[in-house]
């Protein structure tokens, strides 16, 4: 499981310097098991920080005119999609003009489901794709697959991915565009055209500057020993931050 190991190893550098080498889908699956069944954090922690990364990148990104912005999360139903309803939470707790969509409220997982519930309690909004259809929107949050890409997208997902793409707004993508392999970089079909990316605790080899536009890493609270026990080398890149962005070597 060694990152030297890994036929496709390719290396990003952070703003400082930082050399921080790339990790296939399979790699992040297993540090994801380490952190839930051994080290911590768990999956309720791991969404809190990527949600709560999210929000702030956003904001960021909107710059002075952030909380007048109409913002757009849509949400797979997964743990991408549970990063997306958090930051949908903490943009709306901040009084940001927010609005969720979900592909699949009917099927969101365990904690998603609990995020949901919390967001509810919130100022942000709740549409179904058909009545977004016409709103005004300043930025949409892709929070539709990540990383668990299972062919190319379809039904909801595929009607998603296709109304991101033919609107007028800048794309957030959550750890990868939606519909692109996060190994690879393979599209087997639609994909979200994002004009950001914010990727989680490692980048991974399938991200290019072609479908990822910016990039930026941010860190999810997973301590160096979960790393150690699947032998990947880490460095800390964040030095006092929590999201830092990042080039391809």
């Amino acid at each position: 499981m060694s990152i030297k190991d890994n036929p496709n190893a390719v290396e990003f550098m952070t703003d400082k310097g930082v050399t921080v080498s790339a990790i296939d889908t399979d790699q992040m699956r297993e540090v994801d098991r380490i952190a839930m069944e051994e080290t911590g954090p768990n999956l309720y922690q791991m969404m809190e920080n990527a949600g709560r990364n999210l929000a702030t990148l956003s904001i960021d990104i909107l710059g002075d005119r952030w909380n007048d912005a109409n913002i757009l999360v849509m949400a797979g139903l997964g743990g991408n999609g549970g990063g997306g309803i958090t930051a949908a939470r903490h943009l709306a707790n901040r009084n940001a003009r927010v609005t969720l969509s979900l592909s699949s409220p009917d099927r969101l997982g365990e904690v998603p489901s609990f995020q949901y519930e919390i967001f509810k309690s919130t100022s942000g909004r709740v549409l179904d794709l058909e009545d977004i259809a016409d709103e005004d929107v300043d930025l949409i949050i892709d929070a539709l697959i990540g990383y668990n890409l299972k062919g190319a997208p379809r039904g909801r997902i595929l009607d998603f991915v296709e109304w991101a793409n033919k609107s007028n707004a800048p794309v957030l993508s959550l750890d990868i565009p939606s519909g692109v392999d996060s190994t690879t970089g393979e599209t087997p079909g639609e994909f979200v055209n994002a004009n950001w990316t914010m990727t989680l605790a490692f980048p991974k080899t399938g991200l290019s500057a072609q479908k990822t536009g910016e990039l930026y890493l941010a860190d999810i609270g997973i301590p160096v020993e979960t790393y150690n026990r699947i032998n990947i080398d880490y460095t800390y890149p964040f030095d006092s931050r929590y999201v830092v962005p990042l080039i391809r070597k």
